[in-house]
């Protein structure tokens, strides 16, 4: 008997055991939710009651001495504040801080080659002309070589080369700016309208545009072509091919 009685021992302490069984030193088999769910305690009604909070009076009657006050008075129990706004409206509260003109990376200055990372033309290369008040940068393509037309991107979003164009003889028209690139709003058509095709006419682009396009891409063309197969490199597109590591390439 006394033999196999720490058999039965064991047998027993392991039925009692806790329904998560430990795992190791301070870890249970199952989580404190699983647990939970095997105890169902989601299932019993809660008979917990909530003390119903204290009604506090907003005044209080005292008595006043004297012969020109009365007898009683009835006096706030909290003071009302000294300050307090004349409107009801609230005023956002007006910034000092003025909004400073983006600074230039110093790998970029006039005439860099630039690779564009995100947009319509990502991979492509394009040509630094200069930075705009909005902090944009101005790139050309030119739109001759590689369809790339006049563009404002943020230099968060492109790759700055070694490679340069001497483009001092470039002169951008002041009409090129911000306000260039704002795009008129167009006159919304109803939903029938958009069924039966109505206001479905193709856009046509601005002459205007068309010729300071040419003039700002005539003198870049003209120092491209100066250098022996810089006209190649703008056309051809970049990417990452498998297996390449972007931290060792040198542009």
């Amino acid at each position: 008997m006394n033999s196999s009685a720490p058999g039965l021992l064991s047998t027993v302490n392991i039925t009692k055991m806790a329904r998560s069984a430990p795992i190791s030193r301070n870890v249970g088999r199952l989580s404190r939710s699983q647990v939970a769910a095997k105890r169902g305690l989601f299932k019993g009604k809660k008979t917990a009651k909530v003390s119903p909070k204290a009604e506090v009076a907003t005044t209080v009657e005292k008595q006043i001495g004297g012969k020109a006050n009365g007898e009683k008075r009835v006096i706030p129990t909290q003071k009302a504040s000294k300050f307090y706004p004349t409107e009801d409206v609230r005023v956002p509260k007006v910034s000092r801080k003025q909004a400073g003109k983006t600074k230039l990376r110093a790998s970029i200055t006039p005439g860099t080659v630039l690779i564009l990372l995100a947009g319509r033309f990502a991979g492509r290369r394009v040509v630094f002309l200069k930075q705009l008040d909005s902090g944009l940068l101005l790139v050309t393509g030119p739109f001759k070589l590689n369809g790339v037309p006049l563009r404002r991107v943020s230099q968060a979003y492109v790759i700055a080369t070694s490679t340069k164009v001497e483009i001092a003889d470039v002169k951008v028209p002041e009409t090129v700016n911000d306000a260039y690139f704002v795009k008129s709003k167009a006159a919304k058509a109803t939903k029938e309208g958009e069924f039966f095709g109505e206001g479905a006419e193709k856009k046509t682009f601005p002459e205007e545009k068309k010729s300071e396009q040419k003039a700002v891409d005539a003198p870049v063309l003209a120092a491209v072509k100066k250098v022996d197969n810089l006209s190649k490199y703008l056309k051809a597109s970049w990417g990452l091919s498998k297996g390449d590591r972007f931290h060792e390439l040198k542009f």
